[in-house]
């Protein structure tokens, strides 16, 4: 039999809605009243309720249904996956034999579904309530309305989950250290509840900080992981486009037949612009607005890096085979596929070594789904933004080849500009103001240390002091101070000690260290604190925010071969992304930090140095080495990503100090070791505007 070709890509496309339509008419509810009341009723009935009881102030009620909304809608994604998985044959999508095949499949579906879900529940959502759970809005009413119900562990977790998405919700921000310290409430409340659909970010920011540590053997494992849950939400996504009710396209007032037809190219297209939209939402993190571009294609890139440098040659070789899919011109590519194979020591390829078969299903049926796209844009005037810039010309039709194009040159141009933002520094410091301290020089200023905000200050400890805060040091610091018992919170080559100066003022309270000892710690953050002010000019109060006293040890006989860092590159007050070369301000960031310094107290050590990079966390623009009384200050934000390298020989000290413009933020525990002094009748020279602070502790 055949068919116009005009009707041939509609009829395909009828094809796929009759695959992708499964509630369209809806299935028939179970029979028996129990059955009636098991299945699923629409999540957003659910959900309005639950609103109107929280603004009638019904707590009680407002909880039970705004939880309950968001168990339903997981309960009707797991039955589409479900239906989805038994009924999963797939058949020729050329085969215009299969309608017979297609429509059984479809009723099959629409059964399936109609056994869990009401025929209300089948029905698509509006856009409104898309948005609402899409930027986690559940959350938030939940979280006053647990906390209402004085049920302080379930608010604390339903503000976490909410800010998680919201990074920039100040008032959240705000409610988070509240609930921190809040009696009965613990850290594990502070759980993201939606993490389930997220595991893909979880391992990518892990792999990060293997690389970043250059153990590349759990780098290796982890980008292997985050690739194939990158490609399992991926798939879940492109199910859910599947099964999901699709809407019915307005009718044009063609006649019948023709509109029938229309309808459903209409809706096949839809479905498939849908499944290549799985791209887009998989790479978008909670609480961003933009994807990150070429998400598999990275991982992948530094998947076969890490296997390489791991010793997994076969592993890097189908990695990088599994990449040129989708670039196969590349030629740094080429280049490193060259030298894998000479590595591997001759012309003949090992077994295991051709593009993983999961990625080439992946680009394959893409490329698929693009040219029936392409063609609905050029023919049936349709339209489609595609997410991918792997995407090939010659899948683009001639017409539409200069506006795709442009399209693409927009974007390149737009991640230049993300690029270019490294040297912009918005913290409102203005390094060059006087240096007041008498003996204090400046050693190395913005333009030695290549970057922006950044000085180093010598002569700002004598050699006593830097002696008696040593002795502090040993006298009292504990091993993984701050970091809740760990030993060794970057590397395990080096050992771990901290003290605060709340510790150290109670050890001199009973008799284990010198008081004087106590009080120099507490006093030279006030020194740092002045000094820096004056030199970054800064326009407003600065606030010290922690002080913390740590020194890292080599581990006798634990140091040969090493190539990982002391402390990774990283930025005090953002999540670096050395990829995208972005930095999210938002949590575990410590986003309230503005100036961040090291006072150095000794340099009878291997290693220990500071370095500064630019955003890609590779690329060092300025080292500093070191020495008793040598003070490096710089503004905590991405314009400064900064790391230490490994302490090789010996034990490295030095003081980490944070500061910030926000009064809010000022340490409360400089606040406390202040009122113990006050309370034995001794006076201290208090900084101004002393108030409560967030329990975080980071170290430099």
């Amino acid at each position: 039999m055949a068919l116009p070709s005009g009707r041939l890509a509609v009829y395909v496309a009828f094809h796929f809605v009759l695959l992708g339509s499964p509630s369209v008419t809806a299935a028939p509810p179970a029979v028996g009243g129990s059955g009636v009341l098991s299945l699923l009723r629409p999540y957003d009935l659910f959900y309005y309720s639950g609103v109107r009881a929280y603004f009638d102030g019904d707590w009680t009620k407002a909880a039970e249904l705004l939880e309950k909304s968001i168990a339903t809608k997981e309960s009707l994604l797991t039955v589409r996956r479900r239906c989805h998985a038994e009924y999963s044959e797939e058949g020729s999508l050329w085969d215009l034999w299969a309608l017979d095949w297609v429509q059984q499949r479809a009723e099959c579906l629409r059964f399936c579904v109609g056994r869990s879900v009401t025929p209300a529940g089948q029905l698509p959502v509006s856009s409104d309530i898309e948005y609402e759970f899409g930027t986690r809005n559940p959350y938030n009413y939940l979280q006053v309305t647990y906390y209402k119900l004085e049920k302080l562990q379930k608010a604390a977790s339903a503000a976490h989950t909410y800010f998680v998405a919201n990074p920039n919700h100040l008032e959240m921000r705000n409610n988070i250290e509240k609930y921190r310290r809040m009696e009965g409430v613990t850290e594990e409340a502070f759980q993201d509840r939606e993490i389930e659909n997220e595991k893909h970010w979880v391992l990518y920011d892990a792999a990060v900080q293997y690389e970043a540590s250059s153990d590349w053997a759990r780098a290796s494992k982890q980008w292997k992981a985050c690739v194939n849950e990158t490609l399992r939400q991926t798939e879940e996504c492109r199910v859910q486009c599947e099964v999901a009710s699709q809407r019915l396209p307005e009718d044009r007032g063609v006649d019948s037949v023709d509109g029938m037809f229309e309808k459903a190219a209409a809706l096949s297209l839809s479905l498939l612009s849908c499944r290549q939209y799985c791209v887009t939402q998989v790479a978008t993190r909670p609480g961003r607005i933009s994807a990150q571009e070429n998400y598999l294609p990275t991982q992948l890139e530094h998947l076969h890096i890490a296997q390489f440098k791991a010793g997994d040659i076969s592993g890097a070789v189908q990695t990088l085979r599994s990449l040129l899919l989708f670039y196969p011109t590349d030629a740094a590519s080429l280049d490193n596929l060259q030298l894998y194979h000479e590595t591997l020591g001759g012309d003949t390829e090992p077994p295991g070594t051709q593009p993983a078969q999961e990625i080439v299903r992946y680009v394959s049926r893409s490329l698929q789904e693009k040219k029936l796209l392409y063609f609905g844009m050029e023919n049936l005037d349709f339209t489609f933004t595609d997410p991918d810039l792997w995407t090939p010309e010659d899948v683009v039709p001639e017409s539409l080849r200069e506006v795709w194009r442009a399209d693409q040159e927009k974007t390149n141009d737009k991640i230049k500009e993300g690029e270019q933002q490294e040297e912009v520094d918005d913290s409102g410091f203005y390094a060059g103001g006087p240096v007041r301290q008498v003996g204090v020089t400046i050693t190395m200023d913005d333009q030695i240390l290549n970057g922006t905000n950044r000085v180093v200050l010598d002569g700002v400890m004598t050699e006593k002091e830097c002696e008696k805060i040593l002795h502090l040091a040993t006298a009292a610091a504990s091993a993984g101070d701050g970091y809740r018992g760990r030993r060794s919170p970057h590397t395990p080559h080096e050992t771990f000690e901290g003290l605060t100066v709340l510790r150290a003022v109670k050890f001199a309270q009973d008799g284990l260290v010198n008081q004087s000892d106590a009080r120099l710690l507490h006093e030279l953050g006030e020194r740092v604190r002045d000094l820096l002010h004056s030199y970054f000019r800064s326009p407003s109060g600065l606030f010290v925010s922690f002080t913390h006293l740590v020194c890292r040890s080599a581990i006798a006989g634990d140091q040969e071969g090493r190539l990982d860092l002391s402390h990774p590159v990283h930025v005090d007050n953002c999540l670096l992304e050395p990829d995208t070369k972005q930095c999210w301000k938002e949590l575990p960031a410590f986003i309230h930090r503005d100036l961040s310094a090291i006072l150095y107290l000794n340099d009878n050590f291997d290693g220990g140095e500071l370095f500064f990079t630019n955003r890609d966390a590779k690329t060092v623009t300025a080292q500093v080495k070191p020495s008793c009384g040598r003070l490096v200050g710089f503004s905590s934000g991405p314009v400064n990503p900064h790391g230490v390298t490994a302490v090789t020989n010996g034990r490295r000290c030095s003081l980490a100090l944070w500061f910030t413009k926000e009064k809010p933020y000022r340490d409360m525990e400089r606040e406390e070791a202040e009122a113990l002094w006050a309370a034995d009748g001794q006076s201290v020279e208090r900084s101004r505007g002393r108030g409560r602070v967030t329990g975080a502790k980071d170290e430099l």
